[in-house]
């Protein structure tokens, strides 16, 4: 009766411990771009974060057609579309909610940016874009 106790008392144990680690990062979830012209979906991608747009305010262009990666440097991608961009990427974690050293691409500019970004609290999301030494910060803010 002892050995089922204690087989029990580690299995509750274990489960506890992992659903610890498996515990969602701040930084994970859907963001509000500063400009409120976007959807950002952040998450897991290797052993980094990535950053999706999902959702725009105006998502298409005056002829109706999507928006499409024009303003990219390598006109291969000129044909994707925004909505599906990969615009965050190449992220090291530095602490919980806090991720260094990635990437942020801007859509509208064709321009990369190094980047940090920090969970500030529970819906809010401090992303930094520099060049050089000059740095731009946004507040994001939690869909979900």
């Amino acid at each position: 009766m002892r050995t089922i106790k204690m087989f029990f008392a580690l299995s509750a144990l274990s489960v506890y411990s992992a659903s610890a680690l498996a515990a969602p990062d701040p930084v994970e979830g859907v963001w509000l771009t500063e400009s409120g012209g976007a959807h950002v979906e952040i998450a897991p991608c290797e052993e980094s974060m990535c950053g999706t747009i999902i959702w725009l305010k105006e998502p298409d262009r005056a002829d109706g057609t999507p928006k499409r990666d024009i303003n990219n440097p390598d006109e291969a991608n000129h044909g994707n579309p925004i909505i599906g961009l990969q615009m965050i990427r190449g992220f090291e974690k530095d602490a919980p909610g806090v991720w260094e050293d990635g990437e942020i691409y801007d859509p509208e500019s064709g321009k990369t940016y190094d980047s940090n970004m920090q969970a500030m609290d529970a819906d809010t999301l401090e992303v930094e874009g520099c060049v050089l030494f000059f740095c731009q910060e946004q507040t994001w803010t939690r869909i979900k």
